[in-house]
């Protein structure tokens, strides 16, 4: 039954059937792709003995979708049923990230399967993830969205803290069979996508003698709304900039870890975990500090403050100083969250309902794009300048990228606009295809293929 048909005595969200099989089915998901996040370059770096350059190509062939793709995503989800596209991405990740164990069983595993498994896999990541974002609101009422958000949010990140302390464990037992674990987890996402008894809402054909729009204008509507907003170009400009040089590092961070620091594959998942923690707090004090800083001040607040350890990362060294990893990577983490819950709360005030899905999918376009050039780059650098100078590097930039948004019309602003209060222009733009969106119901997630760099700078949820 579509969500709108559900009256005033609909149950809670613990009773709710099909959101609980959709909510287990993400939350193991989201758990096996964790472990992939560490077990893949692993993989390459422990069996395979890649060069730094190799892991850094790896990093590039895992994010290089979201630069393909990742712009027309929304309107091929717009035109076909969306939880049949979920089942088909999860049964084909299922297939592609089960290869690897099945190759190194079969004695032969190569670097070329793991490059082709991290492209179709994320391939099959962005169509999920736009499709996702867009069924979730056909199984809840508007009001039930932000209890149903917080829920796999909440999931999402714990995810992150225990997925790769599970992944290391995995690795030091299984090797690259500990992929597995995640090839099971789409199968069960899967099985549970296929047991949900609701349909979506019929997409509302043309009117008669309506004709369709032009294509070339469709794509392209959010694009030309964000590069003419003055705070959106800056918010995205930000991104991408922090993502880049996060990626160059962040592509090598494996390495830096087994090589350079001399860490246990265990104990890599288990430092990586720890500073995941940071993101688990921000998810926490966000509402607080929104509050306390402004809901736009904190924008640029949060990475200028609380992205500054960050730059602990490349002092780490074996003893003591591995608590740096720790320290680093929860400041990486908790400002990256922070920052990704005050954007996404401005982009959605200042979108137009109708517009809301193509600016996002532009802003993901611009700022997923970055990634696949950052682990190239990391690659390249770290075997010409080495792997901590590269570190430093990357996390220098990374940090940098706030100087978009610090001197952006958001430094005198300190809360972000609400209705009727709209900052910069109004785009010239027909509403999306299949009807007008209600706002808040792109709730930001992030891309759960779990084969990206161990720990993404800022991303965009």
């Amino acid at each position: 039954m579509p969500a709108a048909a559900r009256g005033p005595g609909r149950p809670g969200l613990w009773r709710h059937r099909d959101f609980l099989l959709l909510w287990i089915g993400q939350s193991i998901s989201e758990l096996g792709s964790a472990v992939t996040t560490l077990a893949l370059p692993l993989t390459a770096v422990v069996v395979l003995r890649a060069s730094v350059f190799q892991v850094g190509l790896l990093s590039a062939a895992t994010t290089i979708p979201f630069l393909l793709i990742a712009l027309p995503a929304g309107l091929v989800v717009d035109r076909i049923a969306k939880r049949g596209l979920m089942i088909g991405c999860d049964t084909a990740r299922m297939l592609i990230i089960g290869s690897v164990p099945v190759a190194a069983w079969l004695g032969g595993l190569t670097l070329i399967q793991l490059y082709v498994v991290a492209v179709a896999a994320g391939a099959g990541t962005v169509f999920f993830d736009v499709a996702y974002q867009s069924f979730t609101p056909a199984l809840l009422d508007h009001d039930q969205l932000p209890d149903g958000n917080g829920k796999l949010a909440a999931t999402q990140s714990f995810a992150q803290v225990a997925g790769p302390g599970v992944g290391g464990a995995l690795f030091g037992l299984l090797r690259a069979g500990a992929l597995t674990a995640d090839a099971l987890s789409y199968a069960v996402s899967t099985v549970s996508l296929l047991l949900i008894r609701t349909g979506e809402p019929a997409r509302p054909g043309r009117a008669a003698g309506a004709a369709r729009p032009r294509l070339r204008a469709e794509l392209f509507a959010g694009l030309s709304f964000v590069i003419r907003h003055p705070v959106l170009r800056k918010i995205a400009a930000c991104t991408a900039t922090a993502n880049l040089f996060g990626a160059m590092a962040f592509s090598i961070e494996i390495i830096f870890l087994i090589r350079v620091l001399h860490v246990r594959p265990a104990w890599a998942g288990l430092l990586l975990a720890a500073g995941s923690l940071g993101g688990v707090a921000a998810g926490i004090a966000s509402g607080k500090l929104s509050r306390w800083i402004g809901s736009a001040r904190i924008i640029w607040v949060s990475l200028l403050a609380f992205g500054a350890p960050g730059l602990l990362l490349p002092l780490a060294a074996p003893g003591w100083r591995l608590a740096f990893v720790v320290i680093g990577g929860a400041g990486v983490t908790f400002s990256g969250v922070l920052y990704n819950i005050a954007q996404l709360s401005y982009r959605q005030a200042i979108c137009p309902p109708g517009l809301l899905g193509r600016m996002n999918a532009a802003v993901r376009w611009i700022v997923w794009g970055t990634l696949p050039l950052g682990g190239l780059i990391g690659g390249t650098l770290g075997s010409v300048l080495g792997v901590r100078p590269t570190m430093w590097i990357g996390m220098a930039g990374c940090w940098g990228g706030v100087g978009w948004v610090l001197f952006s019309p958001l430094r005198h602003m300190r809360d972000v606009p609400g209705p009727g209060e709209q900052y910069g222009p109004a785009p010239a733009s027909a509403p999306s295809p299949g009807g007008p969106q209600r706002p808040g119901s792109q709730q930001g997630q992030a891309h759960r293929d779990g084969t990206g760099a161990a720990r993404p700078a800022i991303q965009e949820p």
